[in-house]
């Protein structure tokens, strides 16, 4: 099979190292794939079932041979390379409050069970090292069930397990805590003694906070491999201006006066006295605002903090975010457009040939391509140089 051409210039990423091959599953428009490529990491397959979603990669990275548009039930683990890695950000719908939370085995968020069964139909040829990332609502679903079949689901096919969560606004202006578990089937520790924890040892941390440390102190029955990591950067450093377009007042993108204003009633007594604030301003703000349905009104709610909401895919429209510029006593409505939203995923420049909302859906689906980067840096990485220099064999079970 094709390897899949290197990134545009555009968005340029290093070489990749010796070795670092990775399988991409769950692949959507590819944002796991920018990610793990900043990191040195070079993606020789990668598998979806969303036609739409694979047209915005293509449009992005050109044609990908290696990007097969399937099942993950139905995929022939003959087919699937060898590689270093495997990647899966597998569906959060039933893991999330949309969902209703229906958990691990329900709907479109049990295709983590497929991607189990395609790892164990690979036999000795898994890879020795996995990433899974999905909503921190794995971690409480089902009363923490979920969370420990995942890590019993691994365990069984020969991988110790870590865990960690970081936020996109620790790289974007963007709030969007997610959660990485990382398996790896080779001897411990892979950095120096010392350097690998116990569960009982953890403390609470940013990237392993106490709601995460309490589950894993709960399970020292499993098999962990917890690995001492560095500080993400600061959270909310990246300001909300810094992904903005700047448009003139009389761009189309702005709404009309009438639908604006509609906006601005919309707003509860609080929201609507901090935009009025805004609007008194002697320099121009920035706040974002999503409509949610409170006691079966729909309501505007404005958010001011520097960061923008976590953007979701635009099932009911209440998924699309909504820009409030003020200041100077005049103030300004419009969506975040593509572009802008691109970049709050860590994804400048990205190439998007779609809709704005074709690029919700994707966008909205994916995994921020600095904390890919960031995991695959501090976790990925260190295992990775002790793999590929050859001074590990296999504990993988059968």
């Amino acid at each position: 099979m094709d390897r899949q051409n290197r990134l545009f210039d555009r968005t340029p990423c290093p070489a990749p190292r010796e070795g670092r091959t990775a399988l991409e599953f769950f692949a959507g428009v590819g944002l796991a794939r920018m990610g793990l490529e900043r990191a040195g990491w070079e993606i020789v397959f990668a598998n979806d079932l969303d036609p739409a979603k694979q047209r915005m990669h293509d449009g992005h990275f050109g044609p990908s041979p290696h990007y097969v548009l399937e099942d993950i039930h139905r995929l022939d683990p003959a087919d699937v390379p060898d590689a270093l890695l495997a990647h899966a950000s597998f569906p959060c719908t039933d893991l999330s409050l949309a969902g209703a939370r229906k958990g691990l085995n329900a709907g479109q968020s049990s295709a983590f069970w497929g991607w189990v069964e395609l790892l164990r139909g690979m036999g000795d040829r898994r890879p020795p090292l996995v990433l899974i990332e999905n909503v921190t609502g794995l971690l409480s679903s089902n009363g923490g069930a979920d969370f420990r079949s995942l890590i019993e689901a691994l365990n069984e096919l020969g991988y110790a397990a870590d865990a960690i969560m970081v936020d996109a606004a620790h790289f974007t202006p963007q709030s969007r805590p997610r959660l990485f578990v990382v398996g790896q089937n080779i001897p411990l520790p892979p950095w120096g003694e010392g350097e690998m924890l116990a569960p009982v040892e953890l403390e609470p941390s940013t990237v392993r906070p106490a709601k995460l440390v309490e589950e894993m102190r709960r399970s020292t029955d499993l098999d962990w491999a917890l690995a001492s990591l560095p500080e993400p950067p600061t959270y909310g450093e990246a300001p909300l201006g810094s992904i903005l377009d700047s448009l003139p007042p009389d761009d189309e993108q702005w709404w009309n006066e009438e639908r604006a204003e509609y906006l601005l009633n919309q707003m509860s007594e609080k929201h609507r006295e901090t935009a009025d604030a805004m609007i008194a301003g002697k320099g121009l703000s920035h706040g974002t605002v999503f409509r949610r349905v409170r006691k079966g009104k729909s309501m505007a709610e404005l958010r001011t903090d520097g960061l923008a909401g976590c953007l979701r895919t635009p099932k009911g429209g209440s998924g699309r975010q909504i820009l409030f510029e003020a200041g100077r006593g005049e103030y300004r409505v419009r969506l975040l457009n593509a572009d802008e939203c691109a970049r709050l995923m860590g994804a400048d420049d990205y190439r998007v040939n779609v809709s704005l909302n074709q690029a919700l859906f994707g966008f909205g689906d994916a995994v921020c391509v600095d904390a890919v980067a960031w995991v695959a840096e501090h976790r990925l990485n260190p295992v990775a140089e002790r793999v590929v220099g050859g001074a590990t064999r296999s504990l993988s079970r059968s």
